[in-house]
């Protein structure tokens, strides 16, 4: 173990698996940010690497790991490794547009692949933000949870868009079986590898 600023290369992996959730604002890298707190102020151990990403304004699940096989198994749509979000967005999604986040909205000029959507209540286990999300007072918000099995830059948030409903908070809950559950802001913990 070393210092969060210590270098975090080398040649070999490690075998270890990290579950953290990923405070908003905090960017998904170990290199210093101009302005943004980064992975090294939260995580202490060396030779593990994010598993795909979060953006800075996403909050939730991110796994690390020094495997290359199963980095690449998370991070790559062609594994089928399913995502679930809970997205607070702009407005109440009707039938309509839950049905064409189900069968997949055109992004980048490819169509996305299906997705589980549908309307929920606010998680019981969801933590206040900060700093708040903007609100509206003629303008109400919902909650879609929505399960990908892929991973396009912002996708969660160009494809709410794309059917009339801005994401105005996400968070990744889980990643295949593993889960935020008892995990809040800033913490972390070991997983197994199976």
């Amino acid at each position: 173990m070393g210092s969060a600023g210590t270098r975090r290369g080398g040649a070999r992996g490690t075998g270890r698996l990290i579950l953290f959730n990923k405070p908003y604002g905090v960017v998904c890298q170990f290199s210093p940010h101009p302005v943004r707190p980064t992975l090294a102020g939260f995580i202490h151990v060396q030779q593990v690497y994010p598993a795909g990403r979060l953006d800075w304004d996403s909050e939730g699940l991110l796994v690390l790991t020094g495997e290359g096989g199963l980095q690449h198994r998370i991070s790559h749509p062609a594994a089928k490794l399913a995502k679930v979000y809970y997205a607070q967005v702009e407005g109440v999604p009707d039938e309509a547009a839950l049905g064409r986040l189900r069968t997949g909205v055109m992004l980048d000029g490819r169509v996305t692949r299906p997705a589980g959507a549908r309307l929920t209540q606010a998680p019981t286990w969801l933590w206040p933000r900060q700093p708040p999300i903007r609100s509206r007072v003629h303008i109400p918000t919902s909650w879609v949870r929505l399960e990908l099995v892929e991973g396009r830059n912002r996708q969660v948030r160009r494809m709410t868009a794309a059917v009339g409903h801005p994401t105005l908070r996400l968070v990744r809950w889980s990643i295949g079986a593993w889960t935020l559950d008892g995990l809040l802001p800033g913490q972390s913990r070991e997983a197994s590898l199976a």
